[in-house]
C-alpha cells in the first residue's frame, strides 16, 4: 500500500464525500409526494396532515432512527367550509367574484353561512345601516368596527400575489362581531368608487369557522454520537385545502422537509449525536416548535437547532437569522457557506426557529424563496431540484462542523487553504 493510500483522509475530504451523497432527485421525490393527493393540504388536525406524518414516521425508521409521536391540541383554527358566494352589482352589471382571486375570507370574520345582501357605502362616509362597508386604505380594523353600527358586513382591500392568489393565513386576529370579505385591490377601488352612486350593492356570504383539533410532533432520534447535539427541523404542516382550491404547500415545506430528511440520511452515518423533529401546526402559529422548545426547557437539554422553512428557489442566496446562543453555530454556518459555494445573506426566517431561540437554544432559521406559498401557487414543479441540493448540503456541512470541536474546525480551515 502506497503512503499516499495509507494516509487518514482530511476533514475536508471527509466532509465532501458527505456533500457529494446528497441527492437532489430524492428531495424532488419527497416534495413531490408530500404535494400529492393523499397528503392533501396537511393542515393541522386534517386528515391529510395525517397521512403525511404517517408516511413520514414511517420515512425516518427506515433510516435506522428511532421514531415516536408528541400529540398536543391546537384551539381555533380557522376553516373556510364552502365556498362563498359573492356578487356585487356597479349600477349596471352584476358580478360574480371568484374565490381564491377576487375574493377571500378574513380571518377576523363572523362566521356567516347566509347570503347576506346590502347596498354599498364607504366605511366613515354616510349611514351604515343594512350596507356592506368598503373599508378605506389605511383605516385600521378597529376603526371599521367604529363606522359600522348596523352594517350588513366590512370588505377590506388586500393585495394578492404575482399569481393572482389571495394569500391563506391561520393565525391572525380572533373573530369579531360582522362577516368580513377581503378583495384584490383593484376590485376593492372599484366598489369603493360605485359606493357613492346609491344604485350598488353586494350580496355574500362568509362560511368560516374555528375547530379545536389535535396536532402531533413528530421526534426521531439515531445511536448516540460525539460531539454537540444537533436538532435538525422542520415544519410539515400546511395552510390546507380550500373548498374547490387545491394548495399542495410544496415549497412551504414540503422543500423545508426534504432537506432534513436527505440532511439526516447522510449525517447519521457521521456518528453525531443527532435527532429531526418534524413539526406540526406552524402555520397556526409555530405551535408545535413552542410545545417542543418547551419540552427541551425543562428537561435541560440544549441541543444546536437548524430550522429549515422553505427551499424552493435561492434567488442567488439563502436567508438566514440566529437566535438564541448561536454565535458557534452561526461561524459554523458561515464556514459551511464558503465550503459548499452557497452565498448567505441576513434575513427573517419567520418560523419554528424563533420558538426554540425565545426558550434560550441556539437556534438558526434556512429559508430560500418560496413563490407562490400560502396560495395554489405552490406546486412542486416550482422547487428547484438545485436549490433542494445546494440547501441540504448547506445544512449537512452546518451540523457537521457544529458538532466538531473547535480544532477541528481549524484544521477544516487550514484544509481550504
Amino acid at each position: 500500500m502506497s503512503a499516499a493510500a495509507s494516509r487518514p483522509a482530511s476533514v475536508a475530504q471527509i466532509l465532501a464525500e458527505m456533500l457529494g451523497a446528497v441527492s437532489g432527485d430524492r428531495m424532488a421525490a419527497t416534495v413531490a409526494a408530500l404535494a400529492g393527493e393523499p397528503f392533501r393540504g396537511r393542515r393541522v388536525g386534517s386528515a391529510g396532515g395525517a397521512a403525511a406524518r404517517a408516511w413520514l414516521a414511517q420515512h425516518l425508521a427506515d433510516l435506522g432512527a428511532a421514531v415516536s409521536l408528541e400529540p398536543f391540541a391546537v384551539r381555533f383554527v380557522p376553516e373556510v367550509y364552502t365556498t362563498p358566494t359573492v356578487d356585487w352589482h356597479d349600477g349596471t352589471t352584476t358580478r360574480r367574484l371568484a374565490f381564491g382571486r377576487d375574493v377571500a375570507v378574513h380571518l377576523a370574520s363572523a362566521d356567516q353561512p347566509l347570503i347576506q345582501r346590502g347596498g354599498l357605502a364607504v366605511a366613515g362616509a354616510g349611514d351604515p345601516a343594512g350596507r356592506w362597508l368598503a373599508v378605506p386604505a389605511g383605516m385600521t380594523l378597529f376603526d371599521a368596527y367604529g363606522h359600522a353600527h348596523g352594517a350588513v358586513g366590512l370588505l377590506f382591500g388586500r393585495g394578492v400575489d404575482a399569481d393572482g392568489w389571495h394569500y391563506t393565513m391561520l393565525a391572525g386576529p380572533n373573530p369579531g362581531p360582522l362577516p368580513i370579505l377581503t378583495l384584490d385591490t383593484a376590485t376593492h377601488t372599484a366598489l369603493c368608487a360605485a359606493a357613492g352612486s346609491g344604485a350598488a350593492w353586494l350580496a355574500a356570504n362568509a362560511p368560516i369557522r374555528r375547530l379545536d383539533v389535535p396536532a402531533t410532533n413528530l421526534h426521531a432520534t439515531w445511536p448516540a454520537g460525539t460531539g454537540a447535539e444537533v436538532l435538525l427541523t422542520a415544519h410539515y404542516d400546511g395552510v390546507g385545502d380550500h373548498p374547490g382550491l387545491r394548495q399542495p404547500a410544496a415549497a412551504d415545506n414540503g422543500s423545508g422537509v426534504a432537506v432534513v430528511l436527505e440532511a439526516a440520511r447522510v449525517l447519521r452515518e457521521a456518528g453525531l449525536r443527532l435527532s429531526v423533529a418534524l413539526l406540526d401546526a406552524e402555520e397556526a402559529g409555530a405551535l408545535g416548535s413552542a410545545h417542543h422548545a418547551a419540552q427541551l426547557r425543562q428537561a435541560g437539554a440544549a441541543p444546536l437547532v437548524i430550522n429549515v422553512d422553505g427551499a424552493g428557489n435561492l434567488h442567488q442566496a439563502a436567508a438566514v437569522e440566529a437566535g438564541g446562543p448561536a454565535h458557534a453555530l452561526l461561524a459554523a454556518l458561515d464556514q459551511a457557506g464558503r465550503h459548499t459555494g452557497l452565498p448567505l445573506v441576513a434575513g427573517p426566517v419567520a418560523s419554528d426557529n424563533r420558538r426554540y431561540a425565545a426558550e434560550g437554544l441556539a437556534a438558526v432559521g434556512i429559508g430560500a424563496g418560496m413563490a407562490g406559498y400560502h396560495s395554489p401557487a405552490d406546486t412542486p414543479d416550482r422547487v428547484e431540484t438545485t436549490t433542494l441540493a445546494a440547501v441540504a448540503r448547506l445544512v449537512v456541512a452546518t451540523g457537521w462542523l457544529a458538532a466538531t470541536d473547535p480544532a477541528t474546525l481549524q484544521s477544516l480551515i487550514g484544509d481550504r487553504r
